[in-house]
């Protein structure tokens, strides 16, 4: 076990930027005003196992296909380019389902918002560079801020307003461009070495 505060704390902000729970606090009141609950502890525990079971088998996968982790990790830090350039420029360069909103369960919220393709993406790119357990932790760390934010996020959306919301969500935006930058230059120079 090599516990890394430093590792934890970057895998942990990587995570949420990617997971952007705060910039989804609009879509979960819009679930909840349209089927008048939304299950916060399920979603997160789902969640959170959907993430686990991806870290852990996802390289294997992955070696079932032909392709190395450096390779994906390459690939990975494109798409995180790209959700950053959507979260600082506020366009859309991704489009959403929007079938998965209308259903009143905790796959909405657990899977395409939480532990979608680009949160999965995220944990194999970081598994190239970081600890497992330090990944682990990272990803505990963000299923208890998911969950906090499901529970309150009326009252968030009231506090930060619309402009708090975005303000959060245009800083953690070049915080993850900088880092899909750095994941893009260490995992290439591994394919060339």
């Amino acid at each position: 076990m090599s516990f890394n505060f430093k590792e934890i704390a970057t895998a942990t902000m990587v995570l949420f930027a990617v997971i952007d729970i705060v910039g989804s606090i609009p879509i979960i009141i819009s679930l909840r005003e349209k089927n008048g609950t939304i299950k916060s502890g399920r979603a997160s525990i789902i969640a959170a196992f959907v993430l686990i079971i991806f870290l852990f088998i996802g390289e294997e996968i992955l070696n079932l296909i032909g392709i190395n982790v450096n390779e994906f990790a390459v690939a990975g830090s494109l798409i995180l380019f790209f959700i950053a350039l959507e979260m600082v420029l506020g366009v859309t360069l991704f489009k959403q389902d929007e079938s998965n909103l209308e259903m009143a369960t905790v796959f909405p919220i657990a899977f395409p918002i939480v532990a979608g393709p680009g949160s999965l993406t995220t944990l194999l790119s970081l598994r190239a560079e970081y600890a497992l357990e330090n990944i682990i932790i990272a990803i505990l760390v963000n299923v208890v801020v998911v969950f906090v934010v499901l529970k309150t996020s009326n009252k968030l959306q009231g506090f930060l307003g619309k402009n708090g919301i975005k303000i959060i969500e245009k800083v953690f935006g070049v915080i993850l461009l900088a880092i899909a930058v750095k994941l893009f230059t260490s995992n290439i120079q591994e394919l060339f070495n």
